[in-house]
């Protein structure tokens, strides 16, 4: 069982439905399978009822949809908050790009400070956007969305543009009270799906900066994809047995089917009426136990996690390894059916990664930590 940062563990009944029969992408039933998509997201997306917020679903990498971010934000100047791997990733796509891209650096396991990002605002720009990983997957570390949001306001002419990747439907998005304005992720985190398609949500300004583009090429164009989806027409070919699966799940998690049999509330589930945004806060509360769970296992054993205990990500522990063995510890877990990972980088054998996300239980994590401390024990004698 995979407790790897993702791809993470998918439900049999998902696989299967990702083998239902094909259908025409240009069908009444494609129709169909895309208006199923918009609800579940919307929740998800934690978006206000009254939102001028657009969401859509490409059929590419959250990787790609960091480039896609950047095509309909301008060719003006952009912050990346840099603080591990894939927010270097970000700021690197920035370059390939030819834009003119200050990376503010941190260490991995911190976040940048508000005042310094404030600073930089103003006394650098201005920028046309400033981006951001909400969930640094390699280090699991949580960078908190209200306060640059606080900053911004103060800029209004810069987009804050989110990656979502190990963050949502793991954890409250708040789309429009975090004054977000592009944000998206690929499914194979905390949806629980498998990699190939990403769920993006824009929102009505990014969308007016991105028409004013001249040049947003084809496949990467976003308002291409979000006015696509609305249109409930692709601009290509999408990943039919994706929407699938992304289809049942949203509407799987809205119902309370994700949850603890105990936690599904009295609505004879799965077969009940919908649950809606209950069900998804139940989950995210699921997630807060698991990674509080896991921080309590760690610190029983004398670790630590590798960021500030209150910069710890929602869906991924990155622990720092102490005495302990991480590539024996991997193998040896390996070798019992579970899988957690070393650390990324420069912090591997330093650190072990566990993903506690997607439809995993706290159930289920008692038996991965259970098998640790015989695994560990192991190491010790």
């Amino acid at each position: 069982m995979l407790w790897i940062p993702g791809p993470t563990e998918v439900r049999p009944e998902l696989l299967a439905i990702m083998a239902t029969p094909m259908i025409g992408h240009r069908s009444a039933a494609m129709v169909e399978l895309i208006e199923r998509l918009d609800p579940g997201l919307r929740l998800a997306f934690g978006l206000q009822p009254d939102t001028t917020a657009r969401v859509a679903v490409h059929s590419v990498s959250a990787t790609a949809m960091m480039e896609s971010a950047l095509v309909g934000a301008g060719r003006g100047k952009l912050l990346c908050l840099v603080n591990g791997a894939f927010s270097r990733r970000w700021h690197q796509i920035a370059g390939a790009r030819g834009l003119d891209a200050r990376a503010l650096e941190v260490p991995w396991g911190r976040v940048a400070e508000p005042v310094e990002v404030a600073r930089v605002l103003a006394e650098e720009g201005p920028f046309d956007a400033l981006t951001v990983v909400a969930s640094e997957t390699s280090t699991g570390t949580a960078t908190p969305l209200a306060p640059l949001a606080r900053i911004l306001a103060a800029h209004p002419d810069t987009l804050l543009l989110v990656d979502l990747v190990s963050w949502i439907a793991g954890a409250p998005v708040d789309f429009d009270r975090n004054r977000l304005d592009f944000a998206f992720a690929g499914v194979q985190k905390a949806f629980a799906l498998p990699p190939g398609i990403s769920v993006l949500c824009a929102s009505e300004r990014y969308l007016e900066r991105a028409a004013s583009q001249p040049q947003r090429g084809y496949a990467l164009d976003p308002l291409r994809t979000i006015e696509g989806h609305g249109k409930r027409k692709t601009p290509a070919t999408p990943a039919i047995p994706h929407y699938f699966a992304l289809a049942q799940q949203l509407e799987d998690i809205g119902r309370g089917v994700t949850l603890p049999v105990g936690e599904r509330g009295p609505t004879g589930l799965p077969t009940g009426p919908p649950m809606g945004a209950a069900a998804w806060e139940a989950r995210f509360a699921e997630h807060r136990r698991m990674q509080e769970r896991t921080l309590e296992w760690a610190r029983g054993h004398g670790l630590e996690l590798f960021p500030p205990e209150e910069l710890g990500s929602p869906t991924v522990s990155c622990i720092r390894a102490g005495s302990v063995d991480v590539a024996r510890l991997v193998a040896d877990l390996r070798e019992r059916d579970l899988e957690i990972s070393n650390g990324y980088g420069d912090l591997k054998g330093q650190t072990f990664r566990i993903g506690h996300m997607g439809d995993h239980t706290q159930a289920g994590l008692e038996q991965l930590l259970a098998t640790m401390d015989e695994v560990l024990a192991t190491q010790v004698a």
